[in-house]
């Protein structure tokens, strides 16, 4: 799974416009998108992580690619349903 921090995403509209990237560029790809943690996970199938954020900035975000173990690590906090809460 490679995971990408888009914090320019910020609506519906980024939503679509960056899978329809993804899919661009991996169509057999599984695309995971967080608007709310601005997270966009991509298990793809034929692309790298480089080919992948490409696809992302040449539709107008700028993705920041995120290291896996620090993805995990920021998994949800205990006490609350979402991990978002405290």
């Amino acid at each position: 799974m490679i995971t990408f921090e888009v914090n320019d995403m910020t609506c519906g509209h980024c939503v679509s416009t960056i899978t329809k990237a993804l899919k661009a560029t991996d169509k057999d790809a599984t695309v995971q998108i967080d608007l709310a943690t601005h997270r966009v996970q991509v298990e793809p199938f034929s692309a790298d992580a480089e080919e992948l954020a490409e696809a992302i900035k040449d539709a107008g975000y700028t993705p920041l690619l995120v290291d896996a173990a620090a993805a995990e690590a920021e998994g949800p906090r205990s006490g609350s349903c979402c991990g978002h809460c405290r």
